[in-house]
């Protein structure tokens, strides 16, 4: 038999971070992905300054879970009001705010207020939801806290930069190289190995072992890659990082470019705070390492692609 529960939950937070900057965090949802652990990519649909309509992917255990979300940011009295829906659980329905409380000029109390609704769950499957949920919120909170603290610092440990070549060939070429990647060790040198789950199509779980850093190091990553062909591009966020890195996102695009297509690699990336001093050498040594892989692959798309099309001809 079905049933439908309403779950209330309120939890709060002190952070150490001045009240302004704690709000900044929670209201650019789009910077999630790099910042927070769970989120994997946010996709803004519609913002008009104070209502926006988000789709959000994340990842919760082994599962990749896509939401809708729907909030209003008020920056005056620092809350963010939100309506989120599970896109593979429709009565799955959660609605809250976030309000961030200033408590001195580098201190502040954050409140999570949410409710969710469970329809037509067996009551087993309800309580397994709620139980589930009701971790949530802590969760939330202590990672924004964890982010927030290091506010002085961020712009020192995030990085961001791209590269990209011009393809003289069709962007479908392009692209099904980006997305078999299960088929990169064989043509790309510094993939050694690379197992690919894609249980829901155009969403791939990707483990890959490279070996692209400036000291020759074979290293193993985990990777969310979100596809889409319609839109030329692939998103991804790694779930397992190696040293120096603590996160890191990007996202594979192909755009027009007079008779072929750029294919542009966009990364960025957050430093762990254990570089300490040797923060400038690790920018750069993350910087070389990640754009030096990044380069090849562009290169060895665009030579399959242009190698291809003079086949066909």
């Amino acid at each position: 038999m079905s049933s439908q529960r309403v779950h209330a939950s309120e939890r709060t937070a002190w952070i150490a971070a001045p009240a302004g900057v704690v709000y900044g965090l929670l209201a650019d949802a789009v910077r999630w992905p790099l910042l927070l652990p769970a989120p994997v990519h946010v996709e803004r649909m519609d913002f008009d300054g104070v209502r926006e309509r988000l789709r959000l992917w994340d990842v919760a255990g082994e599962r990749v879970r896509s939401f809708h979300l729907r909030r209003v940011l008020h920056p005056r009295s620092r809350t963010v009001e939100f309506e989120q829906e599970d896109t593979a659980r429709p009565g799955a329905h959660t609605t809250g705010t976030w309000a961030v409380e200033a408590r001195g000029a580098a201190a502040c109390l954050v409140t999570l207020r949410q409710e969710r609704t469970l329809e037509g769950l067996p009551a087993a499957g309800t309580e397994r939801s709620r139980q589930e949920w009701e971790a949530e919120p802590a969760e939330r909170l202590a990672h924004l806290k964890a982010v927030a603290e290091r506010w002085e610092r961020l712009d020192e440990l995030l990085l961001s930069f791209e590269d990209s070549v011009h393809v003289d060939g069709p962007a479908e070429l392009v692209y099904d190289f980006l997305h078999r990647i299960a088929d990169w060790p064989e043509r790309v040198p510094h993939v050694e190995s690379a197992s690919v789950i894609e249980d829901v199509p155009g969403v791939q779980v990707a483990a890959v072992d490279t070996c692209a850093t400036p000291d020759g190091r074979t290293i193993a990553t985990k990777a969310v890659r979100l596809c889409f062909p319609s839109a030329a591009r692939i998103v991804y966020k790694e779930l397992v990082t190696p040293e120096p890195i603590a996160a890191h996102t990007g996202e594979w695009s192909l755009i027009p470019d007079g008779d072929g297509v750029r294919v542009v690699c966009a990364q960025q990336v957050m430093l762990r705070e254990e570089a300490g001093t040797e923060l400038v050498e690790a920018r750069r040594y993350v910087r070389t390492w990640l754009g030096r892989a990044s380069t090849e692959t562009l290169r060895l798309a665009k030579w399959r692609a242009q190698t291809t099309v003079r086949r066909l001809r």
